[in-house]
């Protein structure tokens, strides 16, 4: 098998054809799910610490939104393109189908490294892009949330910007035009783990379903962000050993077991990174990708697991923490194998359905408690797995194409109840 070079989003039609095969979808509506509905690119100034002006391109790609409001994250990275945020979107649609959530998908961020830039700069540049995007997000229409590195504080900034351009009577109406606020700003209790709790809660249904008892498993995790190290918290609630940690500061691996709360700990204090973490000894990106391990957990970026990679894995399970970790060439490789996978449009579905849920207290001006919106997500996302393996077992095909199905199954019908206009 050679090797295909495609884009992300190439890899993205791969896999949304394989399923739109299976069952035969309606020509029509796969012609329109197959393309974006809005593509948009914006360029804007803004005035650094030194004083010049720089010029920034943002992006907010809108793929579907026949269930309800466009969602997804924004993401600050050198990488951002648009044929990411087209691919990403795109998953988003996915995603939010197979969860059973009121959303179509969205995606989109600004192409620049933030680790090179104050925090006044990253300020200006997300109040700028906001101001950029105007009535492209909206609170009814598109809801933008965090992603690779933005956050908390990066949505207050974006809410407060929007209001900023509302009436007066508007703005407290407002609240809900991005997810993943801080607290004190709308936020909801349980929003920084619901992605990692996710996860988890998938990984614990798989485990159930094929008999492996997750006290005492052993797993890597690739990626120590935020959705990496809440899947190492979770998993050690479980009792399993997290044997090897990969970032972009480093690999670490211990035979014995890494606490991911104590190494959660010491990020914090180190800027994120977990490279000088001392109660561990370092391995090459070989030696962790070949790590025996019952699980292992991609929480980083896209293809991570290619046709050059896949046949050092020597793990039972992959769940998909990070969007994409796998190329399809890839996939054909672990199934060969025998080896597991949680796809991402499922596995990482927690986090969204958190912002669901406090997309729901902002519009109702609810305040929900911890373990109200923990449980809540991990009904959604229980009830997401079963629908997502009976499927799989209903069309004797893999948990990927099986969560495709499931969302091109409820995208179809909402097409044709409701027909095209004119």
């Amino acid at each position: 098998m050679k090797t295909t070079h495609r884009s992300i989003y190439e890899d993205v039609q791969v896999q949304f054809n394989k399923a739109a095969d299976l069952i035969n979808m309606n020509p029509g509506i796969r012609s329109i799910l197959s393309q974006t509905a809005n593509e948009i690119v914006v360029h804007f100034p803004v005035k650094m610490d030194d004083g010049h002006v720089r010029m920034f391109t943002g992006y907010r790609v809108q793929h579907n939104n026949i269930l309800g409001p466009y969602k997804g994250g924004l993401r600050y990275h050198p990488s951002v393109d648009l044929d990411d945020a087209k691919a990403l979107a795109t998953w988003m649609t996915w995603k939010t189908a197979i969860a059973g959530l009121p959303y179509g998908g969205a995606k989109g961020g600004v192409q620049f490294d933030p680790s090179k830039c104050s925090v006044g700069e990253i300020e200006r540049i997300t109040r700028r892009f906001t101001y950029s995007l105007g009535n492209n997000i909206g609170p009814e229409y598109d809801i933008p949330a965090p992603d690779v590195n933005t956050g908390p504080q990066t949505m207050a900034w974006i809410l407060d910007t929007y209001m900023s351009t509302r009436s007066q009577g508007e703005r407290n109406n407002c609240l809900h035009v991005v997810t993943g606020k801080p607290i004190n700003s709308g936020g909801t209790l349980g929003r920084d783990r619901a992605t990692g709790f996710g996860v988890v809660t998938t990984i614990a249904e798989w485990a159930k379903e094929n008999k492996m008892n997750l006290s005492k498993a052993t797993y890597t995790v690739q990626g120590f962000g935020n959705v990496g190290s809440w899947s190492a918290h979770f998993m050690k609630e479980k009792g399993a050993i997290l044997l090897a940690v990969e970032d972009i500061s480093g690999i670490l691996y211990s035979e014995k077991g890494i606490d991911p709360d104590q190494l959660m700990e010491f990020a914090k204090s180190n800027n994120g990174k977990i490279g000088s973490y001392p109660n561990a000894a370092t391995i090459t990106h070989k030696e962790f990708l070949s790590l025996k391990a019952d699980i292992f957990i991609p929480a980083a970026l896209s293809n991570q697991i290619t046709l050059e990679t896949a046949p050092l894995l020597n793990v039972k399970l992959v769940a998909e923490g990070a969007n994409g970790p796998t190329t399809p060439e890839a996939d054909e490789v672990l199934q060969q194998r025998g080896i597991g996978l949680i796809p991402d449009v499922l596995c990482n579905s927690g986090g969204v359905t958190g912002s669901y849920f406090e997309w729901l207290q902002n519009k109702r001006s609810e305040y929900w408690e911890l373990e109200e919106v923990m449980e809540k997500i991990r009904k959604k996302v229980t009830e997401g797995y079963a629908n997502v393996s009976s499927t799989a077992k209903a069309h004797k095909t893999d948990l990927r194409t099986a969560a495709y199905i499931v969302a091109l199954n409820r995208l179809e019908k909402a097409y044709i109840e409701r027909g095209i206009f004119p």
